[in-house]
């Protein structure tokens, strides 16, 4: 079995200081190149490195100790990954998610697993599990920065414009290297103000021949579009129950029949691979 490895773009200063602590590792480092390299270290060797920067006493020079500490984290995010969602190929890598519904009980959710995308897709991917149509606007809410669809975003309709582009931010780029467990938000409509809590719970391998993306499982149906937020939908199942209200007809009427508890996981999974439709190339 080859040795596993990682590997780390340094720049000459940073291979220096390897060197300093690890002299053993002088003709790996390729000391005689100006410019920044990537250096292939085995596991072993990125350890010894990690041990021997924690036992270095340099600490009066400054210079020294932001590099250590530069090398220090390239290293141990380059290991994290090859232990975490890295161990398992791209091609082959599936996100597994828990989606929310915030602000009710018994509580709306779902559980899906998608395969490598933008964030943006996985947007519509939540779209399709949970029910809605992809109607209205959207934003993540990921470590204390927004995330949107500058198309839209940038029409207005943000409260300002300081969000990072959805559209080409992989999955890979917002979770955690290591694969663990990592909690956000979206929010959908920001008139209805639907918000969504989003836990990444990590990676699986894909199953040979099996199609993704899946919803695994869930509880309880969404919302009608447009029904006016967590207070508008206790009042439209207050109104749909009763006979006598004075609403109950009209509603019926706008949206038909309509089960609050009603969830399907299979047929769910096959909304989720027709998929939305194009806005962009709708007339």
């Amino acid at each position: 079995m080859p040795t596993q490895q990682i590997k780390v773009l340094l720049s000459l200063l940073e291979r220096n200081e390897i060197v300093a602590l690890l002299p053993e590792l002088s003709c790996l480092l390729k000391l005689e190149s100006k410019n920044g390299r990537v250096i292939p270290l085995s596991i072993e060797q990125a350890q010894s490195t990690l041990r021997a920067i924690k036992l270095d006493k340099r600490s009066n020079r400054g210079v020294v100790i932001r590099c250590l500490e530069r090398i220090t984290q390239l290293i141990s995010n380059a290991v994290e990954e090859i232990n975490g969602i890295g161990a398992i190929p791209i091609g082959e890598r599936l996100y597994q998610f828990k989606i929310t519904l915030l602000g009710f009980t018994p509580i709306i959710w779902r559980r899906i697993q998608v395969k490598t995308c933008t964030l943006n897709k996985l947007h519509e991917h939540i779209q399709t599990a949970m029910g809605w149509t992809n109607s209205h606007l959207h934003q993540f809410e990921i470590n204390g920065e927004r995330y949107g669809d500058p198309e839209l975003l940038d029409d207005g309709f943000a409260d300002d414009d300081h969000f990072i582009d959805s559209t080409a931010i992989m999955l890979g780029d917002i979770v955690p290297k290591s694969g663990k467990r990592l909690k956000f938000e979206s929010e959908y409509d920001f008139g209805d103000g639907w918000q969504h809590e989003i836990v990444f719970e990590g990676c699986l391998k894909s199953e040979k021949g099996k199609r993704y993306p899946v919803c695994v499982e869930g509880a309880n149906a969404c919302p009608p579009e447009d029904v006016g937020g967590v207070g508008g939908y206790a009042d439209y199942l207050e109104a749909i129950a009763d006979p006598t209200h004075e609403q109950h007809d009209d509603l019926l009427e706008w949206r038909g029949k309509f089960d609050p508890k009603y969830f399907d996981a299979e047929k769910v999974t096959k909304k989720m691979r027709r998929g939305l439709p194009d806005w962009r190339k709708m007339s």
